[in-house]
């Protein structure tokens, strides 16, 4: 069951909706994959994702998770309305760097007044290899557009 409307795929609500991100343009986040309850966005290595070590700063990989779940989310919320983050917990499994970030979110549960989502992500390096280096279980809301 979709809830967006037959002119505006998943796809296109969510990147309409990423476009107004600045933290997430700054750091170069990409829309790879959208489709109702699922959301892929990848996010290259610069020195402005990096901790003071050379690897990902873990606050740019939990705001990839919480983006990733939060546009699985937005793809299974009422046309109309955005959604935010109220919680979320992640769990940083390896320090990556070099190469790209890629986060899957999915929804777990969508109920009426929240929505349960998970992500993973997951580093690619230049050759290809992948990395499970995070794990994220997120509680959003849908809210209504004030835009």
């Amino acid at each position: 069951m979709t809830h967006h409307t037959p002119s505006e795929t998943p796809q296109q609500r969510v990147q309409r909706s990423l476009e107004r991100q600045g933290l997430m343009r700054h750091l170069g986040a990409e829309l790879l994959r959208v489709v109702d309850g699922e959301c892929v966005i990848t996010l290259p290595f610069s020195d402005k994702a990096s901790q003071q070590q050379g690897a990902f700063h873990g606050g740019a990989v939990g705001a990839l998770a919480d983006i990733a779940g939060g546009y699985a989310a937005l793809t299974v919320a009422p046309e109309g309305m955005e959604v935010v983050s109220v919680e979320y917990k992640i769990n940083f499994l390896a320090a990556c760097q070099g190469g790209e970030l890629c986060a899957t979110g999915r929804v777990v549960k969508a109920g009426k007044r929240i929505i349960i989502t998970s992500a993973e992500v997951s580093h690619i390096a230049d050759d290809g290899t992948s990395t499970l280096c995070a794990v994220m279980q997120q509680t959003v809301m849908p809210v209504p557009k004030t835009y």
